[in-house]
């Protein structure tokens, strides 16, 4: 079934507004503040140079206010990951500069007690730049209704 596009540019508005009203939230496990700029924002509609589909954008978006709690209250870390990847686009010449990047994967039970959502939210820093809030996606995927554990990394979601 189509998502309805106003309903779709509605939420995707009340979803920036609460992500521009803060910049920066402080993470008690990192001990740092998390940036939120526009690579975060950006991640949440396309994953690499692709767009996500108008549903996977909408769960990101709903999820939202809950990745954002879940970075006041991390406590503890769920997954960590370094690794060398390409950042920035290719040079005239096709090359891509490679630089080390770090995502942290926090897990929270947040939300209603009828109706509590178990979130992932991920942070990333490229190089040895700030941590920037990355991606929020449910902990728990579903593929023909029944649960299923994410096979991709913390980078991909």
């Amino acid at each position: 079934m189509p998502i309805d596009s106003q309903y779709f540019e509605e939420k995707k508005q009340k979803a920036r507004q609460l992500y521009d009203a803060q910049r920066a939230i402080h993470n008690p496990y990192l001990d740092c503040d998390v940036i939120l700029n526009s690579d975060g924002f950006h991640h949440l509609q396309f994953s690499g140079r692709t767009e996500r589909s108008k549903k996977e954008q909408l769960l990101k978006l709903r999820l939202l206010p809950l990745a954002l709690e879940t970075i006041r209250r991390a406590g503890t870390l769920q997954e960590y990951r370094r690794l060398l990847q390409p950042v920035g686009a290719p040079s005239g010449r096709g090359e891509t500069v490679l630089k080390q990047v770090e995502y942290w994967g926090f897990v929270a039970i947040l939300g209603p007690r009828e109706s509590p959502v178990k979130v992932r939210t991920v942070l990333r820093r490229v190089g040895g730049g700030k941590v920037i809030f990355w991606s929020v996606m449910p902990e728990n995927k579903f593929r023909k209704g029944e649960q299923r554990l994410s096979t991709k990394g913390l980078e991909d979601d």
